[in-house]
């Protein structure tokens, strides 16, 4: 089994910044790990993904240029740096972590409880 926990959510001005962070522990394999969404009334969406190896980033077209997301294997964590945010921005994020990664929530197999990311215009 592994274990997923997100950090780092909180309340942000409009074109503040804010980190979050995920921390994996538990069964060692590589896994890929993805961020994703869900503000009230909407769907959970995809934000972003990254590879094992982190030579491989994918994002969605709404945070493109805004958000970074990087892992560190050592610590077996991954972060989403999170730039210029926008009110639409608020939902509470999730990570997510498995074998095959991507951009469709299915392909996760671990996923934390989430945490709020409140952006204030």
């Amino acid at each position: 089994q592994v274990h997923v926990v997100e950090s780092g959510g909180g309340l942000v001005q409009a074109e503040g910044s804010a980190r979050l962070s995920c921390a994996a522990s538990g069964r060692e394999e590589h896994f890929a790990m993805g961020w994703f969404r869900q503000a009230p009334g909407k769907e959970r969406e995809f934000v972003a993904a990254i590879s094992w190896k982190g030579d491989r980033t994918l994002y969605a077209d709404s945070v493109k240029g805004r958000f970074t997301i990087s892992k560190d294997n050592g610590k077996n964590s991954m972060y989403l740096q999170m730039n210029s945010l926008k009110p639409e921005d608020t939902a509470v994020y999730h990570c997510a972590a498995g074998v095959s990664g991507g951009m469709l929530d299915l392909s996760y197999d671990y996923w934390g409880q989430g945490t709020q990311v409140t952006v204030s215009s």
